[in-house]
């Protein structure tokens, strides 16, 4: 009996962690002490604040400052209303690629053929448009509807086949760029330029309509409202709620009732939508559909989703955190290219800029 009480004891007792109101007590192995917030001396809190605030901002401070900066050495010239349409008009793409990824990421997944899709997508788009003489919307619908098919086969390998989305989506992205290269037999698609078998295409140039969408202010208006879906859906619908349920654990998420499945699946043809919408873009954009056209984007817009997951402490990718993500790549790369910084010397800042924010957003993950 005095063994059964001392177990209890044992197991009820000060030893055991145990959470009271807003406080957590954890046991000390050397003496049953317990630690609490109490404890902490004022001046260690404060520091801890500070820290965490800047943690939590930090992108948002390196942009201002990016600024101030950049208008400092350059004066007027950065700061000219040209320049800041430049520098939209430029994290535009990466932008609407970033919302793409955010979306697939929400969940816990990850997907590094993205932008290789987007660029077999510009193929299909602008042979599409060029070569066979389908109007502009029938392309765009075309372009979005080869997306989600092509987006079938990563679901596959994740969902069914279980793949772990990493290794599923570096194995696309060679099929993509193979499959790319041979539908357009090896070359880009622009104007005047004939199909694989030697026919002439239907379409020998573009409409104003179609160099509108690569140019300010459309191109513009085109981001902001994937920014801006992007934002309601994930955070003022129970679908988007689900899928952050989903990334912070899918466990949890399935023994709540959530269709872990089905809702993946939902992400990655929203993600799918949004890839299409980027490779028309890029398109227009370039007036081509060019070799490895959209694959330079991936890195950026990584950066730009872990970034904005460190944006405030959200600890989970949103949409306005990547916003603010792709606004601090592309105005450092800017600034770095008015300075004239070798052009060579830009992929190490970027690289870096990353770097950064996987650590500000894993110290805060660290620390909760």
């Amino acid at each position: 009996m005095k063994l059964l009480r001392n177990l209890k004891d044992l197991i009820g007792g000060n030893n055991m962690a145990s959470v009271v109101g807003n406080t957590v007590r954890k046991s000390d192995m050397n003496g049953g002490n317990s630690i609490n917030d109490d404890s902490i001396p004022a001046e260690n809190k404060a520091d801890n604040q500070i820290g965490r605030f800047l943690l939590n901002w930090a992108a948002v401070i390196a942009l201002i400052l990016s600024v101030i900066a950049f208008t400092i050495i350059k004066g007027t010239t950065f700061f000219s209303s040209a320049n800041l349409t430049n520098i939209l008009r430029s994290m535009s793409i990466t932008t609407i690629l970033s919302i793409a990824l955010t979306i697939t990421m929400a969940p816990g997944g990850f997907d590094m053929s993205a932008c290789t899709l987007a660029t077999f997508a510009g193929y299909i788009f602008m042979g599409s448009y060029l070569w066979y003489g389908f109007s502009l919307a029938m392309s765009l619908v075309i372009c979005i509807a080869f997306t989600m098919v092509a987006y079938l086969l990563t679901m596959f390998l994740i969902l069914f086949c279980r793949i772990p989305d990493m290794l599923a989506t570096c194995a696309l992205m060679f099929v993509h760029q193979g499959l790319g290269q041979w539908y357009t037999g090896g070359g880009a698609v622009s104007a005047g330029m004939r199909l694989p078998n030697g026919d002439a295409p239907v379409r020998q140039g573009y409409s104003e309509t179609f160099r509108s969408i690569g140019s300010a202010p459309a191109i513009i208006y085109i981001m902001l409202a994937c920014v801006v879906f992007a934002y309601v859906f994930l955070e003022y619908t129970k679908h988007g709620r689900y899928l952050y349920a989903m990334g912070g654990n899918k466990t949890a998420a399935k023994l709540s009732g959530i269709n872990v499945a089905k809702y993946r699946f939902l992400a990655g043809m929203i993600t799918a939508i949004i890839i299409g919408i980027g490779a028309v873009v890029v398109c227009s954009r370039n007036n081509a559909a060019q070799i490895g056209g959209c694959d330079n984007y991936l890195m950026p817009s990584f950066a730009a989703v872990f970034v904005g997951m460190s944006v405030g402490g959200a600890s989970k990718p949103n949409a306005l955190g990547t916003l603010i993500g792709a606004a601090l790549v592309a105005i450092l790369e800017n600034g770095l290219t008015m300075c004239s910084v070798p052009y060579y010397i830009l992929p190490a800042v970027k690289g870096t800029v990353l770097a950064l924010a996987l650590v500000a957003a894993y110290i805060t993950r660290k620390e909760e």
